[in-house]
């Protein structure tokens, strides 16, 4: 098995960490997992799956520094 498949799995694995995890804590999962599933989106040259790991790690980031600002 390549490193890219790897890494694409354990994004996956961090993100559903993140689903499970407690809500403070999600979007730093959701962050990681999903830089590593885009990664792995560039690898494969699924464009469609790079905008969406774009978008969805960029929510993740804003969502998490608005929390973090909040306080």
């Amino acid at each position: 098995m390549d490193i890219y498949k790897i890494i694409g799995i354990f994004g996956l694995l961090l993100i559903s960490t993140g689903v499970l995890t407690q809500k403070k804590n999600e979007d730093l999962w959701y962050i990681f997992g999903g830089t590593f599933l885009l990664v792995y989106s560039v690898y494969i040259e699924d464009y469609i799956f790079i905008v969406l790991q774009i978008v969805f790690t960029l929510s993740a980031i804003y969502h998490f520094t608005k929390l973090k600002f909040k306080k």
